[in-house]
């Protein structure tokens, strides 16, 4: 089965969080599909990419083409991994398929927004029966990203820690 961490975005927006993960992703050689909700947050995530603080990180989209050749593809099919992706990066409540083929998932989610919190428990808990190996990550005060949960997949809790907000 799988890896998936969930990211509780609680200090950084998907626009600051994103970038650095990725970063992280590709120093350590691995490939990454990111799938949005849909195309024009497929274009605003290119555009950030393309001019990130830190520097542009090579990526594409359908509309650049040339998938094969791209580490980083942006689609908004959650079904698309045309670049043989070895990281899955789910944005804004996104699912898809490819969490029980692609080795690691990083799904990440809006802290301050309820629904968004709710959704990624369900997913939690959807990922947990379907046996992947859930870790769970805050930020601190300082924005350095802390593992709070982690659950085997051979755990058997009924709830786990899942991700929880006071």
């Amino acid at each position: 089965m799988a890896r998936v961490d969930f990211y509780h975005l609680q200090k950084s927006s998907l626009e600051d969080a994103l970038p650095q993960l990725l970063t992280k992703a590709l120093k350590a050689g691995a490939r990454v599909v990111v799938v949005a909700a849909s195309e024009d947050r497929v274009e605003d995530l290119n555009v950030l990419l393309w001019s990130g603080g830190d520097g542009w990180l090579p990526h594409g989209s359908a509309l650049d083409g040339h998938a094969a050749d791209q580490p980083v593809w942006l689609t908004a099919n959650p079904a698309d991994n045309p670049n043989d992706a070895t990281i899955l990066a789910l944005t804004e409540g996104m699912d898809s398929p490819l969490v029980a083929t692609i080795p690691r998932t990083l799904d990440l989610f809006n802290g301050h927004d309820p629904v968004a919190v709710e959704a990624a428990r369900a997913r939690w808990k959807t990922r947990r029966e379907a046996g992947h190996t859930l870790h769970y990550w805050q930020q601190t005060n300082e924005g350095r990203w802390v593992e709070k949960a982690r659950q085997a997949s051979e755990d058997t809790g009924e709830d786990g820690p899942g991700p929880n907000v006071g």
